[in-house]
């Protein structure tokens, strides 16, 4: 029936995160004993404090519409985070809040990329950046990075891409799906660059922001001649284990913001109320309130990359933030193992799934195919196991 869609959806390629977590449940429910290192969701409960506020907010009675950009009291707390974690003032009528930070970015790129438009994404990119250009008719332009780089690309490479067409470049700094953090001086340079194409926009996606190991986070916004140039976004999801209370945000130009609540008005409106009550809590937090959760993503990546590295042809970096690592897996292309032929990193991941019963992610949907992406944010049991298993298959 596919006749009766549009060209748009057709040709619109699935999450792999989400195909991948879905063909997971699918074993699963077959009964088989699948380890999830697919999702990008921290597998701790929400803290008490943030679940009191909640349960104040129903208790009180929340549970109308909400504004569609946001509660007032949410955004001024979010303009307190802002001027607290980032050195960034953002007024409230520049901040609009979202059904997460995935809305969020969809907003910008829909109020802000025209069809024949260009985006530069700096790969490995988030998979969805490039299927909500497509969607709003722009056209993704990948700057390639590998390990050897520490998965980052420097500004020299980003201005090799510029063209007249350019109108955006997305920077995710703690990366998704490499960890990589993108320091001041880097930023600063790529900012340098950029002064000499005043049309062009930077999306700064720091939704990993708090998930970082020992390195100071460095908001591209606060770079001043940059600072009307930039949408910040972020959300509550990893710091605070929050993923399904779907509460993002952004701080932008205010005539964005208002570009972006016209169209959020006319799709979903204004995000959950229970939710939105329980984020202020989260975001007046002191930060050390959630450090232990930093504190043991910390140890998670220690076992892992420790693990791993003694598995031959897995390359490995050390990643400053975020919860994932993402080896570089070509040593096993063009090779049969057990009967199943690894072309790609789309057949290890399969690979993997299907004989060791873990679930990873090609990195073919970040834009890096030689490599593949496995998230931490599981128990050190379950991430013992599954890398032993890994290695029971070679």
């Amino acid at each position: 029936m596919n006749k009766f869609l549009t060209d748009k959806v057709n040709n619109l390629a699935p999450s792999a995160t989400l195909a991948m977590a879905a063909k997971a449940r699918e074993l699963k429910s077959k009964g088989v004993d699948i380890i999830g290192l697919s999702l990008g969701e921290p597998d701790f409960n929400v803290p008490e404090f943030i679940k009191e506020a909640a349960v104040k907010a129903i208790n009180d009675n929340y549970n109308s519409y909400t504004p569609v950009d946001g509660y007032s009291d949410l955004k001024n707390a979010i303009s307190r985070k802002f001027l607290r974690d980032n050195n960034l003032n953002y007024k409230s009528s520049q901040i609009v809040v979202s059904t997460g930070a995935k809305q969020s970015i969809a907003n910008v790129i829909e109020a802000m990329i025209s069809p024949g438009d260009e985006v530069i994404l700096l790969a490995p990119f988030w998979v969805s950046y490039s299927a909500m250009i497509e969607i709003s008719g722009g056209i993704p332009i990948v700057v390639q990075s590998d390990i050897k780089s520490n998965f980052k690309v420097p500004a020299s490479k980003i201005k090799d891409h510029i063209s007249n067409k350019t109108r955006m470049v997305i920077i995710n700094s703690p990366n998704n799906p490499s960890g990589s953090l993108y320091n001041e001086e880097e930023l600063k340079k790529i900012a340098d660059m950029l002064k000499d194409h005043p049309e062009i926009f930077i999306l700064s996606d720091e939704i990993y922001e708090h998930i970082n190991y020992g390195f100071k986070h460095f908001s591209f916004a606060s770079i001043p001649e940059m600072y009307k140039r930039t949408i910040t976004v972020n959300g509550v999801a990893k710091a605070f284990a929050m993923t399904g209370w779907r509460i993002g945000y952004l701080g932008a130009p205010e005539w964005l913001a208002k570009a972006c609540t016209k169209l959020q008005g006319q799709s979903t409106s204004g995000a959950n109320c229970i939710a939105q009550k329980a984020t202020i809590a989260a975001l007046d937090a002191n930060i050390d309130q959630i450090k232990y959760m930093i504190d043991e993503f910390r140890e998670r990546k220690k076992i892992i990359i420790n693990l791993l590295s003694r598995i031959e042809g897995f390359k490995l970096n050390d990643p400053e933030g975020a919860f994932y690592i993402f080896p570089d897996i070509s040593y096993f292309f063009g090779k049969t193992i057990d009967g199943f032929e690894i072309k790609d990193s789309t057949d290890f991941s399969l690979f993997l799934l299907e004989k060791a019963h873990v679930a990873t992610v090609t990195g073919e949907a970040f834009g890096s195919p030689k490599n593949i992406r496995i998230s931490y944010a599981a128990s050190r049991e379950n991430i013992k196991k599954a890398v032993n298993r890994i290695k029971n298959i070679f």
